[in-house]
């Protein structure tokens, strides 16, 4: 009973919440449609968005990379280029309704390369904690360009950021695996399969400071499509790094948005409509939707490719 509660509750929650990003965006997509639909790319912006392309498509291959970190952090005797074209091929899954199709793809496929079912799972979990904890460092660092003068928000960040990084630490995550391992061998028959112990040795500060790297190109490509509407001062990038980042984050961990659809735009437009005209903030996030979801395509293509290649 309190199983189905909880699983009604948890639907209506996210149902709620892609219900609410999805009226602002169109309230306010209501109010400026005339501005948004004057701009005009000029060819220099169509170049401008195609680097932009790009460099989306590098950020989800150098993601691809880091998690190929993590799962050597678990277990060091693997071929990364398999790994790299698993996470490019499932990665597009996250927008199927859910958001967990792309990790459960990355644990089948983590599998049939030879991992245990504990790494590739424990891999799996980490990676989104990683990327979670390097934007929070970058959204508490760059919040004095967004202006947060609001000290609960700064402080939920940082206790945020310290629960994250706490989590990740080998003396708490193995504890809990252990535990973990030892309930599944009491439930599990006598004749079943053993299960692999699994152990994080060292904290993983290398795939942390690669999630830094993820989230610098991801930016960028969105720094470029705004400046693909409208010239931008120097002094207005670590503002839109800062509130892409959080708007990022806000669509990794929010349930009910595959792929972050909503949440990341509604968090953006929030961010920066002080800052820029609502025209070109609600153009350059459709238009970054679009070149976001392009260079995911891409990528799982250009995996697809290489895997046909190499077999």
């Amino acid at each position: 009973m309190q199983k189905s509660l909880f699983a009604i509750a948890k639907k209506t929650l996210r149902w709620l919440i892609l219900g609410g990003t999805l009226f602002f965006i169109i309230k306010a997509l209501k109010n400026n449609w005339q501005e948004v639909a004057a701009i005009h790319i000029d060819n220099i912006g169509w170049s401008i968005l195609a680097l932009a392309t790009g460099i989306t498509l590098m950020a989800h291959i150098w993601a691809g990379w880091v998690w190929t970190w993590v799962i050597k952090e678990l277990c060091p005797s693997i071929y990364a280029a398999h790994f790299i074209q698993v996470y490019l091929k499932t990665n597009i899954a996250k927008y199927l309704p859910g958001n967990i199709w792309h990790y459960y793809g990355r644990i089948v496929g983590a599998r049939s390369a030879g991992v245990s079912l504990s790494v590739a799972t424990l891999s799996v979990l980490l990676e989104p904690l990683l990327m979670a904890a390097a934007a929070l460092i970058i959204v508490i660092l760059g919040s004095q360009f967004t202006r947060t003068d609001s000290s609960m928000i700064l402080a939920a960040q940082v206790t945020g950021l310290l629960i994250t990084l706490a989590a990740i630490h080998p003396q708490f995550l193995n504890r809990i695996l252990h535990s973990l391992q030892k309930a599944k061998q009491k439930k599990a028959p006598q004749d079943s399969v053993s299960i692999t112990p699994v152990n994080l040795k060292r904290y993983p500060f290398i795939p942390l400071l690669g999630e830094f790297g993820f989230l610098g190109l991801r930016s960028s490509g969105f720094l470029l499509t705004i400046f693909a509407l409208q010239p931008l001062h120097w002094q207005q990038i670590p503002l839109i790094i800062a509130a892409f980042s959080f708007s990022w984050l806000l669509g990794l961990v929010v349930p009910g948005a595959p792929g972050g659809l909503g949440v990341f735009e509604a968090t953006a437009i929030a961010m920066l409509q002080s800052h820029f005209s609502m025209a070109v903030i609600i153009g350059a996030i459709g238009m970054y939707r679009l070149v976001s979801t392009l260079a995911e395509i891409i990528a799982a293509i250009l995996a697809w490719s290489d895997e046909r290649l190499t077999n």
